[in-house]
């Protein structure tokens, strides 16, 4: 039997921390509440930690917050854009409808992870780890999963052009639903990987043949 992945555990309430933000503090733990509709503005800190909480239309404006533990967290209609998560761990985590460009997730362990419907180009995953996690229908163009690792790392009618997945062992990753016109990938990392016809032609070019 296959794995299921696990969906964040949330509280029917949650305390609205929406107008009580203050600087978040390095180590700092937050835990059952909601920030709904505001701008989070300048935090740095690092190794904060989120606990069943709850991001609602939040926009992250010169933010920075490596090493950040999420567990039972959701993003939803956030704007993430170029925050630095880098070196972070992720358990029980949804991103529903964001965007996330040039969000950096390097270095980051990611477990039961799912993002939806979300802009993610230029994102930044590479040297991560996944185990359980799935992209729908998102924009990752130029997404860098340089030697990321995985167990069960799922693709659903994302557009994953440009994508840079060298060092990504694809064996059972299933693209075959994915549009993209060229990425970058070497080409011993492709055994297994799962195709359509269509494009095929795509990757007999990385061997250097010429179809007619």
């Amino acid at each position: 039997m296959k794995n299921k992945m696990e969906t964040p555990k949330i509280p029917l309430e949650l305390e609205d921390l929406s107008l009580a933000l203050e600087a978040w503090e390095s180590k700092e733990e937050i835990k059952h509440g909601r920030f709904s509709n505001i701008s989070i503005e300048n935090q740095s800190a690092s190794r904060v930690s989120f606990d069943k909480v709850v991001f609602e239309n939040v926009i992250f404006s010169e933010s920075s917050l490596p090493e950040v533990e999420l567990t039972d967290v959701i993003f939803d209609k956030c704007d993430i854009s170029n925050m630095n998560f880098n070196g972070s761990f992720l358990h029980r985590t949804e991103f529903r409808n964001c965007k996330l460009l040039g969000t950096n997730f390097a270095n980051s362990r990611l477990q039961n992870v799912s993002f939806q419907g979300c802009v993610a180009d230029l994102s930044l995953f590479r040297f991560s780890k996944f185990k359980q996690v799935k992209y729908t229908e998102c924009s990752l163009v130029s997404g860098d999963f340089f030697q990321a690792a995985h167990q069960k790392l799922e693709f659903s009618e994302c557009n994953i052009d440009q994508a840079l997945l060298s060092g990504v062992k694809l064996k059972g990753v299933d693209l075959s639903d994915c549009s993209f016109e060229r990425l970058h990938v070497d080409i011993e990392d492709l055994d297994g990987c799962i195709i359509s016809d269509s494009q095929a032609a795509s990757f007999v070019g990385l061997l250097g043949l010429i179809v007619k």
